[in-house]
């Protein structure tokens, strides 16, 4: 992609900034979710702080047709997934089938976890930039029936290759139930989102060492 948002760059001085959050493994299932609360939400402070980000509503989302504004998340209150929409895209919402989809990403961990041997801030996954490595975007296989979504990355993919599996976290799935995904190799109408992912809908990593991650993801049809 041509560009990398300021958006980014002010999140990681934002993180590299403040003081990082330790995870102990004799801690309780319930401590370690409170203690992704509180990190989720001292992220929502600093994007307050740094960009003027604001907070809405699943109903005011839907109003808006859903979309959202310059620096405005969505919270979808059963998933825990804030999501901004910077591009919703000019194709069409996909429906039932099998899609065929390109995705490149960055996935930033929002707290320290030693489990997971991350640290606030570190960027985990990425395919994005002019480097060689990322020639080609990642590609996954998305199926829709009725409500339910999943996905499959292709063997080789960065996602795939980095976590050992071809599952598709459900929080990237989330969002392409609002999106227009159409064929395009256009930075400026490419869908594009930013997103705050919980641990139980990001990567399986994610999930067992309960940690969670922000995302900036593109989506076009292959």
């Amino acid at each position: 992609m041509k560009k990398i948002y300021l958006f980014f760059i002010l999140f990681v001085a934002c993180a590299m900034a403040v003081g990082i959050q330790g995870c102990d493994n004799n801690k309780t299932y319930a401590e370690m979710e409170e203690e992704e609360r509180d990190a989720i939400n001292l992220f929502k402070s600093e994007l307050e702080d740094s960009i003027g980000a604001t907070f809405i509503s699943e109903d005011q989302f839907i109003a808006q047709d859903s979309t959202t504004g310059p620096n405005e998340f969505v919270l979808f209150d059963e998933s825990g997934v804030y999501m901004n929409v910077v591009t919703r895209g000019e194709g069409e919402v996909l429906g039932n089938g099998t899609h065929d989809m390109l995705t490149r990403f960055i996935e930033i961990a929002l707290s320290t976890n030693d489990a997971a041997g991350c640290h606030k801030g570190d960027t985990l996954a990425i395919n994005w930039g002019t480097s060689s490595y990322f020639n080609n975007p990642d590609e996954f296989q998305l199926t829709i029936s009725g409500g339910s979504y999943s996905g499959r990355f292709a063997d080789g993919s960065v996602m795939a290759t980095i976590y050992q599996t071809s599952a598709v976290p459900s929080g990237w799935l989330l969002p392409l139930r609002f999106l227009k995904v159409a064929r395009t190799v256009d930075s400026e109408k490419i869908v594009r989102v930013r997103l705050i992912v919980p641990h139980s809908e990001g990567t399986g990593t994610a999930m067992s060492a309960v940690y969670p991650c922000y995302y900036e993801i593109t989506y076009s049809l292959y």
